[in-house]
């Protein structure tokens, strides 16, 4: 599939999950993610969830990353859309957010962070195909951060569904996941 045809449908399939299911798929990937074999962390970067939109929530995954990994840093994301770049702005239990012109919660000020500290990333995404490439909300924000990350950082994915067959009009801009968790299964690229 095209990814324009697949924002239109996993938008609609996410719609249309109940709170309930949310709820218990919420819980269900985080029993995913405690399965994977994660090396200790220093510095993680995370996107703030977008509650219209029914993103999965990384929070509890960087709870749980917290408790093992006492002094882990993370940091989140703040969008410049004229540039399609983004600052990483760390975050904790004080940090004040501020919500941008599109609706994205994001960290009204912070230490930054450069791109290449981050042990593990946490991607957002509409849907992701067998082969590691994701659809994204089509700006292009994170293809760009990922690559300038270490090539030993681990690119996470987090999705409420399954991997479809093929993305069909991916490119060389695209950047792959190396993991991507669902409820039922995580699937390694």
């Amino acid at each position: 599939m095209l990814k324009k045809e697949l924002r239109k449908t996993y938008r609609a399939k996410r719609a249309a999950l109940t709170p309930k299911e949310l709820a218990v798929n919420q819980d269900l990937i985080l029993i995913q993610f405690q399965k994977l074999d994660i090396p200790f962390l220093e510095a993680v970067h995370t996107y703030i969830p977008v509650s219209n939109l029914r993103e999965p929530d990384p929070q509890p995954l960087i709870d749980w990353l917290h408790f093992r990994n006492p002094g882990m840093v993370c940091a989140a994301p703040v969008a410049d859309f004229n540039s399609g770049l983004m600052k990483h702005v760390v975050i904790n239990d004080n940090t004040e957010y501020l919500v941008n012109q599109f609706g994205v919660t994001e960290p009204a000020e912070g230490l930054e962070l450069d791109a290449s500290v981050f042990d593990i990333i946490f991607v957002p995404l509409l849907a992701f195909d067998l082969s590691g490439f994701r659809v994204g909300y089509g700006k292009g924000f994170y293809d760009r951060f990922l690559a300038e990350c270490r090539p030993d950082a681990m690119r996470i994915g987090l999705s409420f569904f399954d991997a479809v067959e093929k993305i069909s009009d991916t490119n060389n801009f695209d950047q792959r996941l190396d993991y991507c968790i669902t409820p039922e299964r995580s699937y390694e690229f």
